[in-house]
């Protein structure tokens, strides 16, 4: 069974700095695109950083120069380091990984439960 697990979301004061975690387990994922993404009330799920399959990084622009994305792929983890947070950063924060393979007809997409960031001004 595949499981995604967050951890280390809080309440953080703006200036901040918050390390979240994300352990995957059920599954080889070093192939996987992996990635952290974001939802804050009554707006669309986006992404905030995250690999390529090939090993290339993405960042969204309002994080640039403040977070950082980090993988383990010995300890199936994907760290999200933010720094400098702001009152905007505040949502629930998911981890996803994706293995599809549309060539073969292949779905693998999954997502963790979420941990909630929470800054302060």
């Amino acid at each position: 069974q595949v499981q995604l697990v967050e951890s280390g979301g809080g309440l953080v004061q703006a200036g901040g700095s918050l390390r979240l975690s994300c352990a995957a387990s059920g599954r080889t994922f070093s192939s996987y695109a992996m990635g952290w993404f974001r939802q804050a009330p009554g707006k669309e799920r986006e992404l905030v950083a995250g690999f390529s399959s090939d090993g290339s990084t993405k960042y969204a622009d309002s994080v640039k120069d403040r977070f950082t994305i980090s993988r383990d792929n010995t300890m199936n983890t994907v760290y999200l380091q933010m720094n400098s947070l702001k009152p905007e950063d505040t949502a629930v924060y998911y981890c996803h990984a994706d293995g599809s393979d549309y060539n073969y007809g292949l779905v693998l997409d999954y997502w963790g439960q979420g941990t909630q960031v929470i800054v302060s001004s």
